[in-house]
């Protein structure tokens, strides 16, 4: 039976037909609302989707030439676990060897397909978005996890009821994965610096992880909404979001903490704040572990996105180190591809994804690893403080990733319209925010270029009912400001955008 795209909650049909939304195959992995009884939005996704979307995961793995051993894991949300039985029986209709490792952060998921020697893997999971949203990150390919090609390949799979159904499947719960997943992590680490570390979750599921992997490598872990809780009391588990990096730079003032640790609802990010409260935006981290990165080992290699400050290119240690970067799509999926095409040593995402390939990796991201990575540049650094390493760097003046609302079956049309808007100007020689253009980076969206190095980014999210907008000066902060006027006022001239999330 052919999925439908729109069935009623209250109907018949709901409970004997499967329901899935198309919008729900995002670039790089699938995300949909599946229902919150307070919320009074229709669900885009029901059991028997979800069976659909395992059918079609099951015959694709299977075409692409992967074989049929997946692995398995859910995040934990009340639904998660249900969802993830739903998929592993769609898996097992298609002949696929499930492997389940049960509750878990993806780059647990993603370290078991290495460990228990399976291609392919499928996290239920729907990271920091609101309790409501579930979803599934996937691949066949490790590290790798699916594309823009993949995906679509998987909705006109599952949309159109193309599946193979062989049936032969089977199901295996592995169990103790957890533990053998934290040993990996902390294998030959050592923090020998005596660090006090925040480690911050969220109510999300790392904290069933977070505080036992810092603890082993001889951190004191100040644990801070480590209680699993769904429904995220405090706040969403997104260390990217000023309201998390608030809440960890009051504790680690409160608690006199060498650095604070967030980590968003599936594991896979992490952010810092410094010793003296500094929210530190993960790009400049991103620059600070590549500076300590480059100097263990010269003439690095590293793979950042577009939305990332412009001091991967114009930083003087960077620079001494002999580091080459590349800027390229944001989204974890692209940049985990780029990285191994390019056999660089690490990618940094501004929002928090970043991955490690040998010897610090394996090539996926993993906030923990990060988290040991800012760990061991504190100890290889014990003269500084986080602070004092922060403050090393060239200044800039950005802003947080801001998302007007844009609905997701027009945010791309919308983009597309942006990014002539500012090729038209370009040509016809406008100036912006007061300056000359200097350059388009159009490989994802658009990041405009002024002539003194300020910039700003408008690009459509991945996987909300958003736009991604990002603005950086190295010059001051009323030209950031100038920046973002600039663009909003582009934006402004499609109604479809509405307003923001936060601003500067």
């Amino acid at each position: 039976m052919k999925p439908s795209t729109d069935l009623s909650p209250n109907s018949f049909e709901f409970e004997t037909r499967p329901l899935v939304k198309p919008t729900g195959f995002r670039e790089y992995d699938a995300r949909w609302w599946f229902g919150h009884p307070a919320s009074g939005k229709p669900p885009e996704l029901n059991l028997l989707g979800v069976q659909a979307l395992g059918m079609g995961l099951g015959t694709l793995i299977r075409r692409l030439g992967a074989g049929p051993d997946i692995v398995i894991g859910h995040d934990f949300r009340s639904y998660s676990l249900g969802i993830k039985l739903a998929l592993a029986q769609g898996l097992m209709a298609a002949g696929a060897h499930v492997r389940d490792i049960g509750l878990a952060l993806s780059p647990m998921a993603y370290f078991a397909q290495f460990a228990l020697d399976c291609p392919s893997v499928a996290m239920v999971t729907a990271s920091h978005n609101e309790n409501g949203w579930t979803g599934v990150k996937m691949g066949c390919e490790r590290p790798l996890t699916f594309g823009p090609d993949e995906m679509a390949q998987l909705r006109d799979i599952v949309l159109g009821g193309d599946f193979d159904l062989t049936g032969g499947g089977t199901y295996e719960a592995v169990e103790g994965f957890r533990n053998r997943y934290i040993d990996d992590l902390v294998e030959g680490v050592e923090i020998k610096r005596k660090l006090k570390v925040v480690a911050a979750c969220g109510n999300g599921t790392a904290g069933a992880f977070a505080p036992q992997a810092l603890e082993r490598i001889g951190c004191e872990v100040i644990p801070l909404d480590t209680e699993l809780d769904f429904d995220f009391p405090r706040y969403n588990p997104n260390p990217e979001d000023m309201e998390m990096l608030h809440a960890i730079r009051d504790h680690v003032l409160e608690t006199g903490a060498d650095v604070g640790l967030g980590f968003d609802g599936d594991g896979d990010r992490c952010g810092v704040v410094d010793n003296e409260g500094n929210e530190i935006f993960a790009d400049k981290v991103g620059v600070m572990l590549g500076r300590d990165i480059s100097g263990v080992y010269p003439a690095s290699n590293f793979v950042v996105d577009v939305k990332s400050t412009g001091l991967f290119m114009t930083d003087p240690v960077l620079k001494e180190n002999g580091a080459v970067t590349d800027y390229w799509k944001t989204g974890h999926s692209y940049i985990k591809r780029r990285v191994k095409e390019l056999g660089a040593v690490a990618g940094f995402e501004k929002s928090g994804h970043f991955l490690f390939n040998p010897p610090i990796g394996r090539g996926y991201d993993d906030g923990l690893v990060t988290a040991i990575a800012v760990c061991q540049m504190l100890d290889r650094n014990p003269r500084k403080s986080m602070a004092e390493l922060y403050r090393d760097l060239p200044l800039t003046y950005g802003s947080p990733t801001m998302s007007p609302h844009c609905a997701d079956e027009v945010k791309y049309e919308v983009v597309d319209r942006v990014v002539k808007r500012f090729e038209a100007m370009k040509a016809a020689g406008e100036k912006i925010a007061g300056q000359g253009i200097a350059d388009l980076v159009t490989v994802n969206g658009v990041r405009v270029v002024a002539d003194d190095g300020t910039w700003g980014l408008v690009r459509a999210s991945s996987n909300k009912p958003e736009l991604v907008v990002v603005v950086e000066s190295p010059v001051s902060e009323e030209r950031k400001i100038a920046m973002f006027r600039a663009v909003d006022a582009v934006l402004r001239e499609n109604e479809e955008v509405g307003e923001y999330n936060q601003s500067i």
